[in-house]
This record gives structure tokens, C-alpha cells and sequence, in this order.
């Protein structure tokens, strides 16, 4: 049964909720082994004292493997450089455990259990120590790997407790710590696993090698959903180290597989294959002629109301002031600095497949359906990513590596240039946003109708005749995030959503449906703000004031957060003082603000100067204030704001992908332009301390960026961006 949105929505976003702590007793092991105490599914304790913890996450930057080990050290009451850490594999262990990385969720979706864990297993060492010296376990304390007994002065390291602790009862509620107690937790920690990245020493999927392993590479379809009707190999197979050229047809890009020797082999030999494609029903896509298409239907197309409130039209007709404005968005690519790879075995009955993968038994179970395998027979290792940001949620790429060694019976890595990771993955769909907005005499907003307009993502598939039908199918899916869950207080509010198919096939980018309509909406109220002669984020402050905490949806915000959060970015960015005048350059200041699923209240202000002809855009420098929970490590935080900044900066600056001729245009970095480090501003990060929940913040910073941008643009030009990327052609547009 295909996923609703609303199913997908929750599995990607709702990593806070629904861990599922499964204790194994461990099996008796033969006395010439160590013991081994699995106190849970996380760790093991083996009676050499060394300490396990199975990452249920993958590491694609954001630090897991430094956040994780600190919430199980926190309890357990070890230092991190006791933990070694090994990357969970999908299996009887994790059952029930969620292992897919996504929704900004891998840190604190684990903070509650880990720290299950790790005061379990503590309690259960504890009991054993005590047990063992006939004393009362309140006498004892764990401290440092050991549990001492201060009143003997005895002491029994963890390693030579484990069989003993084996035999304890499992604690159902064993006691946490008490977070001014930590002496970790909320502490800037400087990542774990930073000296073998920078050393060259971490191993990512392109670094995965098996015996008699080949390495291949694919031609693919230059048309969207085109085929291969014919291919000749022949070419190719005289050429040397080339041994097979095979068709592949799973995955979302189809095509011509050769195998060779070396991947370079491989490279050469792929020109050498004559194809001829069966282009499908797409050969003649166009994305300007789909933006038309998008535009077109904000007057005909059919439109889903998500929320309401009041009277929108009449008090449009009867404010003293109307504004409407149009917003495009274009579509976005991943291009993470690792493209797709994935090295598989299938021989014998089973498959092993070592790959980065964001979803390993997503992988798991969709390569034992499709090679007919028990699920028991299918292996993943999960590597380092080198990036995600969620083009890794999906599984083509294993596909693919898992039909090609079936199809040779060796093991091979399959890797997808950087032109194929540009032009044949999941992308950002674009979008049209049109926003409407009323002011009375006095300048108060008193109306704001929304509505979006784009192919939503379609890795869920079109819905079903009777999901259409539906009038609140979408409003029931909370999407798309930005215009559902606008949190800011109008009298009269009214949005809407227009689906338009789209055959680019669309999956989660970076914060996912967010970027576009918070661009439409940041942007917009920053035009209000300017009609009606009001600070922009004075008038933020004052459509964010509530005398209680409001629901949206499943979203229980408290405003009072995007208040101070609002009250601090005026501080920090110095936002009521004048910006410096310089000869042939003008200034200004833009502010964006957004609340990532009622959990991450953030600010951002952006300061540029544009050159007098427009000829030249520079981003000086943005001040990030946020209040995201308990931060569990500041320092985690602090380099995924500028990393999100950073991404959010390409995608204002730079980013669009074209489709012509049924096919995307840019192929590689070149042409697919990312911040370069002489663009980059200065960012400052501000963290709020909080005692609210810690929230997930992989992509939280990433919306505010465009628009913070695009009202500095406005208040240092008077020029209004409506449609990214922002270059000078486009300043001189507006």
C-alpha cells in the first residue's frame, strides 16, 4: 500500500518519538572468549572493559557520532574516549529500534533512550557490585567505568562486573540524571571522529572493498523515465579491463551498466556503448514551460484549503491597503560532495551490500523483495555519507548495485558520476507562491491568504481518485510545512494548496517543503511591513504576541519562545544601528523568521551591500539566534548553522536546476554553482538556553536564508526579489 504524505511526514520528521529500548540477555559465550554483557540493544560491556555503543544512526556530518556517545557516557557515567563506536546493522537486535536518519531527528531522537540505556545498565552494575560485596547498592557509586564502594573502598571495573550484571533484573524505570548534574551533556564537545575525517582515515561508501570486487558505472537515460530500447557493448568489451556490459533496469534512472577493473576503466569504456533510448513521455519537458504551468493554475487549478480563519475576502475588500505578490522557487539538486555508490554481493542464496545510506533496512527489506530473499539473507553496512541531506533516504542507487551483481555474480561497486548525481536523482520540486495581504488605516495586517502551488514529491506517488476527493487531504497531512503551519496571528488567514503533477521525480532536500513557501512568506510580510512604513521586525513582534501557547495541527507552539528569540536578534544584530556607508556600495539589513515544526524557534538577519549598477551582490554576514530545546552539544549546533546557512546561501546564490529536451541541464559543479569560501559571510551563532526538550536541528537554519537575503536586497536597493536564484541579471529584473 503506497505511504500517505501524512505517514511519510511522521516517519521523516517524527524521530522524537517511538524508540523502543529491547533488552537482550546475552547468550553464554565459551570461556575462552571474553564475556559480553549486552545490557541492551545499544551497548555491550565485555570483560576486557571495553564499551560498546551500536550507533542506530548514520554520520553524515551532523555529529551522531559524538552526540550519541556523549548521552550514553552521560548515564553509564563514563568519559567519551571509553566508547567505541560501531555502526548498528539492521537486524534481531534493532527490532523495533528506528535506524533511518532524517527529519533533523538522529540526536535527539535517541537523547530519551540512550539515556534509558545507559542509567539501565548502570543500575544493573551497580546491583551487581553490590551483590557481590553483600552491601547496599545506595552505598555504592558508579563513576568513571568502575563502581566504587566508599565505605571499604572497594572497586570493580565494568568489565569485571559485566557477567554478573548479566543476571540482574532489568530496571523498567531506572533514575536519570539531573541535567545541572551533566557533566557533559549541554557542554560544547569537540567531534570524535573529526582527527580520522580530516587524516583521511574515516571510511565512506567509495572507500568499501571486497575481494574479486569490480567497479562499474552506468549510461543512463538523458530523457526523464526514458529506457533503453537497444544497446551494442561490443565497443566497449575490446577495451581494457572492461569484462561485462549489462542493462539495468531498476532504479529511477535506467540504463547501460559497464564493469570493469577500475572505475576509471569503467568511465572511459561508457562513451564506447552505442544506445539508442526509447525517450518515454517526457522527451519534451520544460521547466519554464512547467513554472507556466504552476502559474496557470493559481487561476484554474484545483485548491485545498489547509487553514482558515475569519472572513479572508471580505476583509481583503475592505482593507485600506492590498498588496498580492508571486514568488518562484526553482527546482534544487542534493549534489553531495560523495555522488550515489553502492558495493554489493549477491551470490550463494544471500546479499551483502556496504553503502551510505540514510535508510538501511529501508534498503534491506526492498533488495530482499526485489532478489526474493528472505530479509534474513540481506546484509547492510552503513558507511559514513558524505552528505545526504535526504537525496540518501532513497534506495535506487542499492538497486542498482544489487541487479548488477546478481546479473555477474561478483561483487561491485557501483558509483554514479557527479554528472549523474546533477541531472538523475530526486530533486527539490519547484514551486509558485502567491501570497495576498490586507492593512487597515493604522497599518495592521488584518488579512493574509496564501496559497502554493508545485508537484509536491512525488517518491509518494500521486494520491489515490478518493485521497483527491478528499478536501482536507492535505490539511490532515500538515502540508506543505510553511503554509500549514504558519504560526503568526492574523485576524483573517486563509491557505491553500494546489497540486500540479510534475514528472521530475522530487523527493525530501534539505528542510524538505519549508524553503519555498517560508521565501514566499518572510519575503511577503517584509512587503507588508515596508506598505504599511512599519519595522519589519517590529511587526514580526507583533503578529508573534499571544497570551497562551496555540496548536497547530499536531504543532503545540509557545510564542513566547519567538518573542525572545526575536528580542535577542535585534541585539545581536545590532539591527536598530545604522550600517556602514561605503563609496559605490549600498547596505541593508533583511530578517527571516520560522518555527521548524513547533520545536526550533529561529531568527536569522542577513547584512549585504549591493553595488550601484546591481552589478554585484555580497552577503556580509548573518546572525543566527535560536532557541532549539536543551542543546545537547552547543558546539554540534553551532556547526550545523553554519553549515545549513551555507547550503541555504547556495541554493539563494546560485542554485536552480533547467529541464529542457525531457532532460536536466547543468551537469556538475561548474555549472551547478556551490559557496565558494571567498563568498562565504561571517555567521553568528546564538543559542537561548532552554530546559524544553532538545529538538533536532540537521536543517533547521536552511529556510530563513533566501528571504533574509532578499529583504536585505530590498532595504539596501529597493529592489524586490521574488524568484531565486539572486544574481545581478535578476537584481536589475525586479
Amino acid at each position: 500500500m503506497r505511504a500517505t504524505r501524512r505517514q511519510f511526514l511522521q516517519a521523516t520528521a517524527g524521530a522524537g518519538t517511538g524508540l523502543v529500548l529491547a533488552f537482550h540477555l546475552p547468550d553464554l559465550l565459551s570461556s575462552d572468549k571474553p564475556f559480553v554483557f549486552d545490557a541492551n540493544a545499544y551497548i555491550r560491556i565485555a570483560s576486557d572493559n571495553t564499551i560498546t555503543l551500536f550507533a542506530t544512526r548514520s554520520e553524515m556530518g551532523q555529529g551522531v557520532r559524538t552526540n550519541l556517545p556523549a548521552a550514553l557516557a552521560e548515564e553509564l557515567e563514563i568519559n567519551l574516549s571509553q566508547v567505541k563506536v560501531e555502526q548498528a546493522v539492521p537486524g534481531p537486535r534493532f527490532k523495533g529500534i528506528r535506524m533511518r536518519t532524517s527529519g533533523s531527528g538522529s540526536s535527539s531522537g535517541s537523547f530519551t533512550a540512550l539515556r534509558r540505556a545507559g542509567a539501565s545498565a548502570r543500575e544493573m552494575l551497580i546491583a551487581a557490585a553490590a551483590k557481590r560485596w553483600s552491601v547496599d547498592a545506595a552505598s555504592c557509586r558508579a563513576e568513571n567505568g568502575a563502581v566504587f564502594h566508599a565505605a571499604s573502598g572497594r572497586l570493580a571495573t565494568y568489565g569485571e562486573l559485566a557477567e554478573d550484571a548479566s543476571r540482574m533484573p532489568v530496571p523498567g524505570e531506572p533514575k536519570l540524571k539531573e541535567p545541572k548534574d551533566f557533566r557533559l551533556l549541554g557542554k560544547p564537545l569537540l567531534r570524535l571522529d573529526g582527527p580520522a575525517i580530516v587524516q583521511g582515515k574515516a571510511t565512506y561508501g567509495l572507500d568499501a572493498r571486497v575481494p574479486g570486487m569490480m567497479y562499474a558505472v552506468m549510461a543512463r537515460s538523458p530523457f526523464l523515465g526514458g529506457k533503453v530500447k537497444h544497446f551494442d557493448g561490443s565497443k566497449a568489451l575490446t577495451m581494457s579491463g572492461v569484462r561485462h556490459v549489462v542493462p539495468i533496469k531498476s532504479g529511477i534512472a535506467t540504463g547501460v551498466a559497464v564493469v570493469a577493473d577500475s572505475t576509471w576503466q569503467a568511465m572511459r569504456a561508457r562513451d564506447a556503448v552505442e544506445i539508442e533510448w526509447e525517450p518515454g513521455p517526457n522527451k519534451d519537458f520544460d521547466s519554464e514551460q512547467y513554472i507556466r504551468k504552476l502559474q496557470a493554475a493559481h487561476a484554474n487549478g484545483r485548491a485545498y484549503p489547509l487553514r482558515s480563519a475569519g472572513d479572508v475576502k471580505q476583509a481583503l475588500a475592505k482593507a485600506a491597503k492590498t498588496l498580492e505578490a508571486e514568488y518562484e522557487y526553482p527546482h534544487q539538486v542534493h549534489a553531495p560532495l560523495e555522488p550515489m555508490n553502492c558495493t554489493a554481493d549477491v551470490r550463494g542464496g544471500s546479499c551483502e551490500i556496504w553503502v551510505s545510506t540514510q535508510t538501511p533496512e529501508t534498503a534491506a527489506s526492498e533488495v530482499a523483495t526485489m532478489l526474493g530473499l528472505p530479509a534474513e539473507k540481506v546484509l547492510v553496512h552503513t558507511t559514513l555519507l558524505g552528505g545526504g541531506f535526504g537525496r540518501r533516504l532513497q534506495s535506487d542507487f542499492v538497486h542498482e548495485a544489487a541487479e548488477l551483481s546478481k546479473a555477474i555474480g561478483k561483487p561491485v561497486q557501483l558509483v554514479w558520476t557527479r554528472t549523474d548525481d546533477t541531472r538523475h536523482g530526486y530533486f527539490q520540486p519547484a514551486s509558485i507562491e502567491r501570497v495576498r495581504g490586507g492593512l487597515d488605516a493604522n497599518g495592521k495586517v488584518v488579512a493574509w491568504w496564501h496559497r502554493s502551488a508545485d508537484g509536491g514529491l512525488t517518491v509518494l506517488g500521486q494520491p489515490s481518485a478518493e485521497e483527491k476527493n478528499d478536501p482536507k487531504y492535505y490539511a490532515n497531512d500538515e502540508a506543505p510545512w510553511g503554509n500549514f503551519d504558519n504560526f503568526y496571528q492574523f485576524p483573517n488567514h486563509l491557505g491553500e494548496y494546489i497540486p500540479v503533477e510534475n514528472p521530475v521525480p522530487t523527493g525530501p532536500w534539505r528542510a524538505v517543503m519549508y524553503p519555498a513557501t517560508v521565501f514566499a512568506r518572510e519575503s511577503f510580510l517584509d512587503e507588508l511591513a515596508h506598505a504599511a512604513g512599519r519595522d519589519p521586525l517590529e511587526l514580526r513582534l507583533e503578529l508573534v504576541r499571544a497570551n497562551k501557547p496555540i496548536d497547530i495541527g499536531s504543532y503545540h507552539i509557545d510564542l513566547n519562545r519567538m518573542v525572545r528569540v526575536l528580542e535577542v536578534v535585534r541585539e545581536k544584530a545590532a539591527w536598530d544601528k545604522p550600517l556602514p556607508a561605503e563609496k559605490g556600495r549600498t547596505w541593508g539589513r533583511g530578517i527571516a523568521l520560522n518555527i521548524y515544526h513547533g520545536s526550533s524557534y529561529i531568527a536569522e538577519v542577513a547584512e549585504v551591500s549591493v553595488a550601484r549598477d546591481l552589478s554585484d551582490l555580497r552577503v556580509h554576514r548573518i546572525v543566527c539566534v535560536i532557541d532549539c530545546g536543551f542543546a545537547i552539544n552547543p558546539a554540534g549546533i553551532e556547526g550545523q548553522v553554519e553549515s545549513g546557512i551555507t547550503w541555504g546561501l547556495s541554493a539563494t546564490l546560485h542554485g536552480k536546476i533547467d529541464f529542457r529536451n525531457g532532460g536536466a541541464v547543468q551537469r556538475n559543479y561548474q555549472d551547478c554553482r556551490v559557496m565558494r569560501m571567498d563568498e562565504m559571510p561571517v555567521v553568528e551563532t546564538h543559542i537561548l538556553p532552554s530546559s524544553e526538550r532538545p529538538a533536532g536541528f540537521g536543517e533547521h537554519p536552511v529556510p530563513h536564508v533566501a528571504p533574509a537575503v532578499a529583504n536585505a536586497v530590498f532595504a539596501a536597493t529597493g529592489k524586490r526579489i521574488r524568484r531565486l536564484p539572486i544574481t545581478p541579471e535578476e537584481m536589475r529584473r525586479s
